[in-house]
C-alpha cells in the first residue's frame, strides 16, 4: 500500500503534489550531490592508482631498455677496440721478416715474485721456449719460457728474471735491460762516455751477452724510451730508466716470432776460418790420396 501510494503521488500532476515533489527534490539535492562527489572521488582514486601502476611499469620498461642500450654500447665499444688491436697486430705481422703466430692472452700472473702471461698457443702451433713475444705495436714484451701442447707461458720484460741487451738508437750504446716488477725497466752497464738523453729510443741489440750465450732476440725490436738518466761523474758506467713501449698490464693479443734462428757463438779459441774440403780431380783414382804435393 505504501509503495502504491508513493507511485500515485509521483504520478499525480496536481499543484500540491508538484510543489511537494519540488520540496523533496530540493531537500535531497545536497545528499545526492555529496553521494555523487563521493563516487567521483572513489573513481578518481582508483583511476589515479591505475595510472601510477602504468607509469611504474613504463618506467621499469624504460630503465630495462636503457640498461640494454648501455650494455650494447659497451659490447660495440669492446668489439671496436678488439678490431683496432687485431688490425694493428696484423700490420705488425706483415711488416716483420719472421714467421709469427698470433695469440690471445688467457691468463696473467702479477705477484711480488714474477710477471708472466699465459697465451693460447703452444707446441702444436710451433711455439718453442725462447721465442720472442711482441705486443700490438710491435714492441718486445718478453719471451716464451714454458710450453704445453696448446698453451705457453711468456715471462715479461718487467719480470726480475728478464735480461735483454738493449741499444740506444741515437748513440748506439748498449746496456743490460732488467725487469723491476714495476712498469719501468732499468738499463745498466752503459759506458759513461756515451751520451744519453730523456726520450732516446731503446731497441734490442741482438748481440752476444757473454758466457757463450747468444742474444735470444732479433736486433731492432723496440723496447721503450729513456725517461731518466742516472750517472755519477766518477763512475765508469751509467744507467737509465726505460718506459716500455708496450703496456704489460693490458696485453690482450700478442705475436710470437717462431722462426728466429739464434746465431751460434763460437767457443773461445776456436778457429773462425771456414773449413775447406778438397774436391777430387776428374782423373783421380778411387782411394787415391788428395793431399796437396809439398811445394819445393
Amino acid at each position: 500500500m505504501v509503495a502504491l501510494c508513493l507511485l500515485l503521488l509521483g504520478a499525480s500532476k496536481t499543484a500540491p503534489m508538484v510543489d511537494f515533489r519540488k520540496g523533496i527534490n530540493y531537500a535531497l539535492t545536497p545528499i545526492q550531490t555529496a553521494l555523487m562527489d563521493s563516487t567521483r572521488s572513489v573513481t578518481s582514486v582508483f583511476s589515479t592508482i591505475t595510472q601510477i601502476e602504468q607509469l611504474r611499469q613504463e618506467n621499469e620498461a624504460l630503465q630495462t631498455r636503457v640498461q640494454q642500450l648501455l650494455e650494447e654500447e659497451q659490447r660495440v665499444e669492446s668489439v671496436r677496440i678488439q678490431n683496432e688491436q687485431l688490425t694493428t697486430l696484423l700490420g705488425v705481422k706483415s711488416s716483420l721478416d719472421y714467421d709469427t703466430s698470433a695469440a690471445t692472452v688467457i691468463g696473467r700472473q702479477s705477484s711480488p715474485e714474477e710477471r708472466i702471461i699465459v697465451i693460447d698457443r703452444g707446441a702444436n702451433d710451433g711455439i718453442v721456449e725462447g721465442d720472442p713475444v711482441l705486443g700490438g705495436e710491435g714492441a718486445l714484451v718478453g719471451a716464451i719460457t714454458e710450453v704445453d701442447p696448446t698453451s705457453s707461458i711468456c715471462t715479461l720484460l718487467t719480470d726480475t728474471r728478464s735480461v735483454v741487451i738493449g741499444l740506444i738508437e741515437s748513440s748506439r750504446a748498449s746496456g743490460e735491460v732488467h725487469g723491476r716488477l714495476t712498469s719501468i725497466l732499468s738499463m745498466t752497464n752503459i759506458p759513461s762516455t756515451e751520451t744519453l738523453a730523456v726520450g732516446d729510443r731503446v731497441v734490442t741489440a741482438g748481440i752476444d751477452i757473454g758466457a757463450d750465450i747468444s742474444s735470444p732476440f732479433p736486433p731492432g725490436l723496440l723496447i721503450g724510451n729513456v725517461v731518466e738518466v742516472e750517472s755519477l761523474a766518477s763512475a765508469i758506467v751509467q744507467s737509465a730508466l726505460i718506459d716500455p713501449a708496450a703496456d704489460m698490464e693490458k696485453l690482450e693479443y700478442v705475436l710470437v716470432i717462431t722462426n728466429f734462428e739464434r746465431p751460434t757463438v763460437p767457443s773461445p779459441g776456436a778457429s773462425t776460418s771456414p773449413s775447406i774440403t778438397p774436391q777430387p780431380s776428374g782423373n783421380a783414382e778411387p782411394g787415391a790420396s788428395h793431399s796437396p804435393s809439398p811445394t819445393p
